[in-house]
């Protein structure tokens, strides 16, 4: 008789959408099954069923590394079950256990602790971090988080959590060992330096709360193209209306861009990619501001921030369209309108402490700031003969929505801090007019360079004025760390790190109103993790 092969669970538990007395446990498995629940309560009394769908357009290709080998896209059976814990009472910790069953056999996680959201006037801390992606130091990063803080209250992270948001393994099961949920679980098995890291066992106990990051967009849903390829053919809406004004609203979305996977795999509060909640003493606004990535290099042949590749030319299905928007944040865009109302709002009046998170960051030392977060301007040039021989892209410094409208209103509100990633370092600024705070702290995993001292950013030379090409475009000076800073060559202390061994987490305490960020060397696990940096919120 053959062996029947044994259940398993594709990733631990992990807890979202937390209430006053109830909280949302999620987990995922690669078969239906047919019953799923959590056991909860201080002997495991009580029970709940949990409701499961199936992720829509998950994968793996050529390019996943994953433990079998695929020549075209391939759909992968993963569903996900979802479950409300109910009666439960903030600052009170239960334990819990999921369980999955098939027909025949059934397989159980540990044994977890889940507690309701913290309430009103409770302090509370949280990390912040960004930019995962599957990155080097991340495993460490999260691995020394659990070791060095051990009563997190929330995980608040803004964007970029894998690379290509279709491909399955970059969530679960990478082979590399750094996937997304192993590291966030304590199940990591990465080797760095000769190290193996695990991540932290985080997501179990405690709500994750996500932003939008330009790697949870997936571009042009196509059968013929490989993930990461349609990762890159995002399409403007606008665009794709005007080419195609018979597409109906599922046709236009494939064709252009979506954010299926994220969606499906979180518990988004309202079912909104941009949200607001009350936790503990702070509120937090979770803006969807991103854009397109592309390349900064001007070139015939790529299709990129500034131009489109020559060879594309007579085909505007193929055009890039420059860095254009995913998230609308302009003055009178839905979501502007939206973040008027909840800054207006009894829970944003009442907060000690008031935060906003997005992506996209408005102050940096980062090549991502470059260029201004604006709709592109197109530029056709054409030959003495009427043939269109050149388009390219420009960016009025001026019209830098973030800059221009979402600023401002943050600014009128009292907002305290905002918080963001995207250029994979850690720097931040302070307003000394408005009193409002901004931190980058996405030197995670890995990092791309700081434009300081002698390391402009690579973009055309008739494109950036002088000022933008090194240091801040957007007119604040980066503060150098209050602790420990990290020095040049010639012993000045660095306003940033950015840094591909030694890599950055942040700790928000609102029962003093402090952030705090450490760094750790991750070329040698015995390290100390280091304080550099501390400095308070409050006005």
């Amino acid at each position: 008789m053959a062996t029947l092969p044994e259940l398993v669970m594709l990733s631990d538990p992990f807890l979202q959408l937390p209430t006053s007395n109830t909280v949302n446990v999620v987990w995922f498995t690669e078969f239906v099954g047919v019953e799923h629940y959590v056991l909860y309560g201080n002997n495991l009394e009580h029970k709940v069923q949990a409701t499961t769908t199936k992720l829509s357009k998950v994968a793996e290709d050529s390019k996943s590394h994953w433990t079998q080998n695929y020549a075209q896209v391939t759909p992968r059976n993963i569903w996900r079950h979802e479950a409300v814990v109910t009666g439960l009472t903030s600052g009170k910790r239960l334990p819990y256990q999921v369980v999955s069953k098939d027909s025949t056999s059934e397989v159980t996680s540990k044994i977890f602790s889940l507690t309701a959201k913290p309430s009103e006037d409770s302090n509370i801390k949280i990390l912040l971090t960004s930019d995962h992606q599957l990155m080097p130091m991340t495993a460490a990063n999260l691995e020394k988080v659990a070791k060095t803080v051990t009563d997190l209250d929330g995980i608040f992270l803004a964007g970029d959590l894998v690379n290509i948001p279709d491909r399955a393994s970059e969530w679960f099961d990478d082979q590399r060992g750094g996937a997304f949920f192993p590291c966030l679980q304590g199940k990591a098995n990465y080797k760095l330096k000769g190290h193996i890291y695990h991540g932290g066992e985080l997501i179990q106990h405690i709500p994750i709360f996500t932003a939008v990051g330009n790697h949870e967009v997936m571009g042009r849903f196509a059968a013929e193209m490989n993930l990461n390829e349609q990762f890159k053919a995002s399409f403007p809406r606008k665009q794709a209306t005007r080419i195609y004004p018979e597409m109906n609203s599922t046709e236009l979305k494939n064709f252009t861009y979506n954010t299926d996977t994220y969606e499906e795999i979180f518990s988004l509060p309202e079912g909104q990619k941009y949200y607001s909640l009350s936790f503990g003493n702070l509120w937090l606004g979770v803006l969807s501001v991103t854009n397109m990535w592309r390349s900064p290099i001007r070139s015939a042949e790529v299709t990129g921030r500034y131009q489109e590749k020559i060879a594309d030319l007579d085909n505007p299905e193929s055009w890039g369209y420059g860095q254009h928007i995913f998230g609308a944040i302009e003055t009178g865009s839905e979501q502007y309108r939206w973040l008027e109302t909840e800054l207006n709002s009894t829970a944003f009046q009442q907060a000690k402490y008031k935060i906003v998170m997005f992506h996209h960051p408005p102050h940096s030392l980062g090549g991502n700031v470059v260029p201004p977060y604006t709709t592109p301007i197109q530029h056709k040039q054409y030959n003495s003969e009427g043939q269109l021989e050149a388009i390219t892209y420009s960016y009025p410094q001026e019209n830098d929505y973030i800059i221009r409208d979402l600023i401002p209103l943050l600014t009128s509100a009292g907002v305290d801090l905002v918080y963001y990633g995207h250029s994979h370092l850690w720097n931040r600024f302070y307003d000394s007019n408005s009193k409002l705070h901004f931190l980058e702290s996405s030197n995670v995993g890995n990092s791309y360079g700081a434009h300081w001292g002698n390391n402009p950013r690579r973009q055309p030379r008739d494109y950036l004025s002088e000022s933008a090409a090194l240091g801040n475009p957007n007119g604040l000076e980066p503060i150098v760390p209050t602790i420990a800073p990290l020095t040049d060559e010639s012993g000045t202390p660095l306003p940033y790190i950015a840094s591909n061994e030694i890599t950055v987490f942040s700790i928000l305490d609102t029962s003093t109103g402090n952030l705090s960020s450490y760094r750790f060397d991750t070329t040698n696990p015995d390290h100390p993790v280091i304080k550099f940096d501390e400095f308070n919120i409050g006005k």
